[in-house]
């Protein structure tokens, strides 16, 4: 299994949104940069106002499940940070998977079959 790599400091965070170029639709928010490594590392963000940290949670661990499944159709070398939009609380997983591989297809981020 290929090991996963996360966006955890506050400043990369800053740094990726204010250098990165943005997608969305009507779920999700993506940050893309270009980083100089052979990897792409991925953060997610989900704000209070979507619920408590029960709900929060939940949605983070659904976004994760959904990128290590599709992880090798994604190209390497980028910093992608997935925001959460308010509605996206009451969608289903497979909805929720689409959303996610179609703001990834909009920023040309899924390698050529």
């Amino acid at each position: 299994m290929e090991k996963k790599f996360r966006i955890r400091k506050n400043m990369e965070f800053k740094n990726i949104y204010k250098l990165g170029k943005n997608y969305w639709n009507r779920n999700l928010i993506l940050y893309v940069k270009k980083n100089d490594l052979n990897r792409t590392r991925v953060g997610y963000t989900i704000t209070k106002k979507i619920g408590n940290a029960v709900v929060r949670n939940r949605l983070r661990r659904k976004m994760k499940e959904i990128y290590r499944l599709n992880f090798h159709k994604i190209k390497e070398g980028y910093d992608l940070i997935f925001i959460a939009k308010r509605n996206i609380k009451d969608i289903p997983y497979k909805e929720l998977e689409g959303s996610m591989l179609h703001i990834m297809s909009i920023a040309k981020l899924l390698k050529k079959r």
